[in-house]
């Protein structure tokens, strides 16, 4: 099976092909030898009933007419020869036994040898319709030769056609697959330095041209994977290159001449800043990085609401006294990740509030199975050219360019979502300011939608309202 398995598949099909061939010539062969003999039996069985209904009563000197094919018999009840052609002979062509069952129905015989007829012979006895049966022998040396012929003409004919089937499957086998010969040198010919290539499809609808388009748009994906790989490269180094090129800038300047300590101090802190920012750019990148390996690992359901609140506080100081205002119901329960979760809610709200302006609005609600997360702030928003490119890797808007962040805030929530089957999607909401959600699996037996989430007990945090509960002392960490 192995030996098989290696060979080319024109040759497999080819086998295949021939050895159906084979069994349907040989099963054409053989029904056609047996429907001509049946044939050729049934016409001398009715050329030997005609023979028996036509012999003449015996005359007084027991002589039956001459016949050129048979030989005939009129055989008595007590089994003696009345009459006979001059062919058969005297001595019975019947037994006793024989001739009592052909008085009572049509009896077929075929014997070895009957005398005045060549090789093997066919005989029908019947009854004459008094005490006498006829019995008419022909000899089958004609039917077993037309037999014989016809068997040596489909054993000469049958390799003749199975030679030029076998010939004929091969060459449509190799046209067949001529198309994937060609898709193969073509993709053996695509490197990395020729991403653009594409395999020749064939023209039709067949499984062939299926097949090449079908690697064609894998092929496409992959060279926007490569491309996007490459620009992901290509902006990881430049980003790196500048925080570096500032430390050691730094570095060089401080050990350049003596300095005061003030100045030491100064050229520290700076040092300090830069490698603050290196560090903060390698953890972005290795969170991408694991986020694109695939689904991440078995999670819990936990509740989110105190997610949201340790988010919250955490960014109170920085809010400037702007409330950050939170919307979920408390008992609201989510199958992610709590720790990307909220790495993914910090990116959205630290987002908000350096681009944005008054409240950030963080509601959460469920439909269909799914939790979806909204953080909104009232802002001027993203501009408009931004949208379809939000999620990108170091992608910033115009405006933020000049700010701090490497661009990767908003790529690192998207990937969060896709590595929790979920969906992230940017736009400006029709109040003003800029709106991201996140769209996750809930928990089996998440409550209904909030109906009003205006009455949430959850803390609004930086401008707390009289009559609000305690801000709770930790978030999840």
């Amino acid at each position: 099976m192995t030996a098989v398995a290696r060979l080319p598949i024109r040759l497999r099909l080819t086998a295949v092909f021939t050895a159906a061939m084979i069994l349907a010539l040989a099963g054409v062969g053989a029904g056609t030898v047996t429907h001509f003999r049946h044939a050729v039996d049934a016409s001398i069985d009715d050329t030997l009933a005609d023979r028996a209904r036509d012999i003449p009563p015996p005359d007084g000197g027991g002589h039956l007419a001459e016949d050129a094919d048979t030989a005939a018999q009129v055989i008595a009840a007590d089994g003696q020869v009345r009459a006979a052609s001059p062919r058969a002979g005297t001595a019975p062509l019947l037994t006793p036994a024989q001739v009592a069952t052909a008085r009572r129905h049509t009896l077929r015989l075929d014997r070895e040898h009957v005398p005045g007829l060549p090789g093997r012979a066919r005989l029908l006895a019947t009854s004459d319709g008094d005490d006498s049966v006829v019995a008419v022998a022909t000899s089958l040396a004609g039917r077993d030769q037309a037999v014989a012929d016809l068997r040596t003409a489909l054993l000469v004919a049958f390799p003749i056609v199975l030679l030029i089937a076998t010939g004929a499957a091969y060459l449509l086998a190799t046209a067949a697959l001529r198309p994937v010969e060609r898709m193969r040198a073509r993709a053996a010919a695509i490197t990395s330095e020729t991403p653009g290539q594409r395999l020749p499809v064939p023209a039709g609808r067949d499984e062939i041209t299926r097949l090449g388009a079908t690697l064609n748009d894998m092929l496409d994906r992959l060279q926007t994977a490569l491309a996007r790989e490459r620009d992901f490269v290509s902006d990881a180094s430049h980003e790196l290159r500048t925080p570096l090129a500032l430390l050691k800038t730094e570095l060089e300047l401080s050990l350049r001449r003596p300095r005061s300590p003030a100045e030491t101090d100064a050229a520290l802190r700076a040092a300090l800043a830069d490698t603050d920012r290196l560090v903060d750019l390698a953890e972005d990148l290795l969170l991408l990085a694991r986020t694109d390996r695939g689904p991440g690992s078995p999670t819990e359901p936990f509740p989110i609401a105190p997610l949201l609140c340790g988010v919250a506080k955490r960014y109170e100081p920085a809010a400037d006294g702007r409330p950050i205002r939170l919307r979920c119901d408390p008992d609201l329960v989510a199958t992610v990740d709590a720790r990307q979760l909220e790495r993914a809610l910090n990116n959205l709200v630290d987002n908000a509030l350096r681009h944005g302006a008054g409240p950030v609005e963080i509601t959460v609600s469920t439909r269909d199975g799914h939790l979806t997360v909204r953080v909104r702030d009232h802002g001027p928003g993203f501009p408009a050219g931004f949208l379809p490119r939000a999620f990108d890797r170091f992608t910033r808007a115009d405006t933020a360019r000049t700010g701090h962040g490497s661009g990767l805030g908003l790529a690192i929530v998207a990937a969060i979502a896709r590595r929790h089957a979920g969906t992230a999607h940017a736009a400006n909401h029709h109040d003003g300011g800029a709106e991201v959600s996140l769209r996750l699996p809930a928990a089996t037996g998440c409550p209904t939608p909030l109906a009003a989430v205006e009455d949430s007990p959850l803390p609004t945090y930086g401008a707390a309202p009289a009559g609000r509960r305690d801000l709770p002392e930790e978030g999840p960490s």
